[in-house]
């Protein structure tokens, strides 16, 4: 079935379609929305979960884990302030093991007050041991969050789907909708590997580790994370021959003979092909390539469509402050090891929701194909003195 709704409400579409059990809510603008039509899909009976109405962000992921510890399928959603105010049950959740599903609207950290998009708010949770997939668009939203639960309750870690505010979160797209029996098939009811039931015997949760175990338990995270990237290749593929739909985690637009790529994510990617295809009338051999993952981070793929390039530009929609942009930094690293590595632009551009146009990324692709870096950060339609 196709409807024409917004980012936020193909969220929602998403979490019902996936069935999840749990949902704890407290609203903040850009993510609003999407709690509200959840609670709208509980109240009419079309979904049937437990709607638990907090009042914290903190709460909503403490109720999410609980749920999660006991064996239900948990979801919720946040924006920036309270993303950060999650951000110690974040780690909980990871170190957990629990394959919470969190919809994080990217929103410019306050202050000053903005609820305009940029992503300093997932990028700085980047560590916190969770799986961060960036959608395009409102289609690949709602796939994402059904990708995402399949994905985490494989490997034991917690999932957030992240897009952007109002460019996506309040745009209205067409989406099909899958049959929910179909999902049914692709996703099955959660069946944890280890829950709270008393009537099972259970593991304990939240005891002392001394350092005789501690390490060992961060190395199975990162070996989860790194399980991750094959899971996630493996299901979008079978996500495709039963949906006819995909998202590559490295996914490139006219990228084979491109001389000069450069690297998006979100919404900037869509924009990236019309400005892609504005170089290639004007005789300059530029592709795209977007970057669907941030953690576990898609080294291979990234190696793979960056070789034999003359040079890169790398489009950061955010920044770490007293560094560069994150995508800037994870795919100047995996390149290193390479024998014959190409330059690497850095560009920082649309902090705070200012729009990264066709002409802004046209402008980005001519500096990355006429000259060498000169510097780790470009700012793009920045009002610079």
């Amino acid at each position: 079935m196709k409807k024409v709704i917004t980012g936020n409400h193909a969220v929602s579409y998403g979490s019902m379609l996936a069935r999840a059990e749990v949902v704890a809510a407290y609203p903040i603008t850009p993510q609003t929305q999407i709690v509200e039509k959840i609670s709208e899909l509980c109240a009419d009976g079309v979904m049937d979960a437990k709607f638990i109405k907090v009042e914290s962000e903190h709460s909503a992921m403490a109720a999410c884990i609980g749920a999660s510890a006991a064996g239900a399928r948990a979801f919720t959603a946040t924006s920036a302030q309270g993303l950060a105010l999650m951000d110690e049950m974040l780690h909980w959740a990871a170190h957990a093991r629990l394959p919470v599903v969190l919809a994080n609207i990217n929103r410019s950290m306050a202050p000053p007050w903005t609820i305009w998009t940029d992503q300093n708010d997932t990028i700085s949770r980047r560590d916190a041991g969770w799986i961060q997939f960036y959608c395009e668009s409102n289609q690949e939203v709602t796939d994402s969050v059904i990708q995402a639960f399949k994905v985490a309750e494989q490997v034991e870690l917690p999932a957030m789907l992240v897009l952007d505010s109002f460019y996506l979160s309040h745009t209205s797209e067409p989406v099909d909708l899958a049959d929910i029996a179909l999902v049914d098939k692709y996703l099955p009811k959660y069946q944890a590997k280890h829950d709270l039931d008393p009537a099972k015997g259970h593991p304990a949760y939240g005891a002392l580790c001394n350092d005789e175990w501690y390490f060992e338990l961060q190395i199975k995270m990162q070996w989860a994370m790194e399980k991750a990237l094959d899971v996630i290749i493996a299901e979008d593929a079978l996500f495709g021959e039963m949906f006819g739909r995909s998202y590559p985690v490295v996914e490139g637009y006219r990228a084979d003979d491109a001389e000069y790529l450069v690297f998006v994510s979100s919404t900037i990617a869509s924009t990236a092909k019309d400005a892609v295809d504005r170089a290639r009338a004007e005789g300059i051999k530029a592709g795209s390539a977007k970057v669907r993952l941030l953690r576990p981070f898609p080294k291979p793929q990234i190696k793979a469509i960056a070789r034999g390039k003359k040079r890169l530009g790398v489009i950061d929609r955010n920044l770490s402050y007293g560094s560069e942009g994150a995508f800037f930094t994870e795919i100047k690293s995996c390149l290193y090891s390479e024998p014959e590595r190409p330059e690497v632009h850095g560009f920082i551009a649309g902090l705070g929701g200012r729009d990264v146009t066709v002409d802004t990324v046209y402008e980005m692709i001519k500096i990355t194909a006429s000259r060498s870096p000169e510097t780790d950060i470009n700012w793009q339609g920045a009002k610079l003195a």
